[in-house]
């Protein structure tokens, strides 16, 4: 019996009755039996009938056991052949597992406790075989499954990277020049050296770059050149051989193998040593990889996207960077601004990063009062996005659960009170004020009364002592000039949106 319960079915070929008789009469308990006088008429038996096992007698009128559980072999490898005879002629047992690949050769008279007992071990095995085909099938059928969801995925992430459509930012932003760049670079297979501060989307951009080249459809793979130390940057990059050295158990593949066909993409690529600069210029000239304990190099098709937050050309003016590989390195040079240079981005991305995070953290959908965002417009980011993003979960963990609207108060000290933009620049200060001297005086006075305001988080006892007013002194002048805590909704005009919630999450990854 097999596990599922079914009775294993067993045709025994005989061509003597008595034979046929005594075998089923020992056997019928166990299996389903079958019976067959003939080749011939086994033959179309195992046509009409799920057998598990042939019991065949070797001399039979006609064609003998072997020749037929040979043709048998050929016709219906999946049934257990086994062959009794009442000979013990070795060419015959030879030929029987050579050419029929005989389970079992048994000698009569057998026994019926050793014939019952090589029954069930054949029936096991068929029982086996069959378990190892669903195996195999359903094994096929998950590997197509992961074929389709990578595909899956490969497609979302190409609409998601296509075009400019990841960028999160203004109408008149200063990265809609280089989004158009990056776009029209991305066709041509040239390498791009990527710079710009920590945080100002190196690692998006070299996404764009890939995913709208023709190896997109490629792995994309990426490594921080300022993490690792030189021996293990070459095994991370390059692969080993086992026994390479200590704690090399097995064969690694490296990045670059792993990426052929696509493109890999080195952040940091300033921070690599001398030594290892003279490995990475080969690997481009070359094309080929030499993995660590191995003689044999290995031919590589990558595409390769640096990036770092170094002067490099100022590094190889002071012989710090080879000179030969940073023109290898700087086909197309693409500079990411920082966020103090591109402000009217902030509101944009500090509305998306903050959808984001709610999403992450369960909470209901927030918005940024204007005192906020001006506090963040004011602040210089020295963290460009990375900081923005911390910034914004430290204010919904703040905030109260009630709360719909994250005001200024919320904020870090730091950005709270960040001195005005207009402070640093008296003279584009009186310009932006019109009037007799009276009126910009007066405009003068509400505009720093109400940012001492902000910065206090509307603390009136604390601005009038900064500003040497009493609290009633304060209170007049703010009715005079109409200043109060604004609020506002969660429009987003203005902002050129792309890319939804994958633009912001694309944006603050970097």
């Amino acid at each position: 019996m097999t596990d599922d319960g079914r009775l294993a079915t067993v045709l025994i070929v005989d061509d003597e009755p008595r034979s046929l008789e005594a075998l089923e009469r020992n056997l019928y308990e166990h299996f389903r039996i079958l019976t067959a006088a003939s080749a011939a008429e086994a033959e179309r038996i195992v046509e009409r009938e799920d057998v598990d096992i042939v019991l065949c007698d070797q001399r039979m009128p006609g064609e003998n056991g072997v020749q037929f559980l040979s043709r048998l072999r050929g016709t219906h490898p999946e049934i257990v052949r086994i062959i009794l005879s009442g000979y013990t002629d070795a060419e015959d047992i030879i030929a029987g597992l050579n050419e029929a690949g005989i389970y079992q050769y048994i000698i009569k008279p057998w026994a019926p406790e050793k014939l019952l007992m090589v029954l069930k071990n054949a029936a096991r095995l068929r029982q086996l075989e069959r378990e190892n085909e669903l195996l195999a099938r359903e094994l096929r059928l998950t590997a197509e499954a992961a074929g389709r969801k990578v595909a899956g995925n490969r497609r979302r992430l190409r609409r998601q990277f296509t075009g400019d459509a990841c960028m999160v930012r203004a109408p008149d932003s200063p990265l809609n020049e280089i989004c158009a760049l990056l776009v029209r670079v991305a066709t041509h297979d040239v390498p791009v050296l990527i710079t710009g501060e920590s945080g100002t989307g190196k690692e998006l951009a070299a996404r764009i770059l890939h995913y709208n080249s023709t190896r997109g459809e490629k792995p994309f793979v990426v490594e921080n050149c300022g993490a690792l130390p030189e021996e293990l940057l070459a095994s991370e990059l390059f692969g080993h051989r086992r026994g390479a050295f200590t704690g090399a158990v097995d064969n690694h593949a490296g990045l670059f193998e792993r990426a052929d066909g696509g493109s890999v993409f080195l952040d940091e690529i300033g921070e690599i040593s001398p030594a290892f600069q003279v490995k990475l210029l080969r690997v481009l000239q070359e094309n080929e990889i030499r993995p660590v304990g191995s003689t044999k190099p290995r031919r590589i098709n990558v595409r390769v996207i640096a990036a770092t937050n170094r002067d490099l050309e100022a590094d190889v003016r002071r012989g710090r960077f080879r000179e030969d590989l940073y023109y290898r390195l700087a086909t197309i040079v693409v500079r990411m601004p920082p966020l103090r240079e591109r402000r009217m981005d902030i509101p944009c991305i500090a509305r998306h990063l903050l959808k984001k995070a709610c999403a992450e953290l369960g909470l209901p959908p927030r918005a940024l009062s204007d005192e906020a965002l001006e506090c963040m417009m004011r602040y210089d980011w020295p963290g460009n996005v990375r900081e923005l993003g911390n910034e914004i979960r430290r204010m919904l963990v703040l905030a109260d659960e009630e709360a719909r609207e994250l005001d200024a108060s919320l904020l870090s000290p730091r950005v709270r009170m960040a001195a005005p933009r207009e402070q640093r620049d008296d003279l584009r200060l009186l310009d932006s004020f019109s009037g007799t001297l009276k009126e910009r005086m007066e405009a003068l006075e509400a505009r720093i009364i109400r940012e001492a305001l902000v910065r206090h988080g509307w603390n009136r006892s604390r601005v009038a002592r900064e500003l040497g007013l009493s609290r009633v002194g304060l209170r007049n002048k703010m009715e005079r000039y109409g200043i109060a805590p604004g609020r506002t909704g969660d429009d987003e005009s203005g902002c050129a949106v792309r890319g939804g919630e994958d633009g912001a999450a694309g944006q603050a990854a970097e």
